[in-house]
């Protein structure tokens, strides 16, 4: 499983007209890893400091909340 690329989100971030951190950090996962499935994203997020930090702000706790959230957004 590949890492954050915490440089190149904060890139990505400057073009975004979203202001939320975690939805940046969404499409920013989709479209710079190719990555559309939320259960990998989740993984992917749990395994950093500062994904899971996001993750836990929203109160998500699973693949499928992330999943919810997503398709809510």
């Amino acid at each position: 499983m590949a890492s954050i690329d915490w440089t190149e989100y904060k890139e990505y971030k400057t073009h975004s007209p979203k202001e939320d951190r975690f939805e940046i950090l969404i499409d920013f996962i989709k479209s710079y890893y190719n990555m559309s499935n939320p259960r990998d994203m989740f993984d992917m997020m749990r395994q950093d400091d500062v994904g899971q930090m996001l993750l836990e702000r929203k109160d998500i706790t699973n693949a499928e909340g992330l999943e919810n959230f997503i398709y809510k957004s």
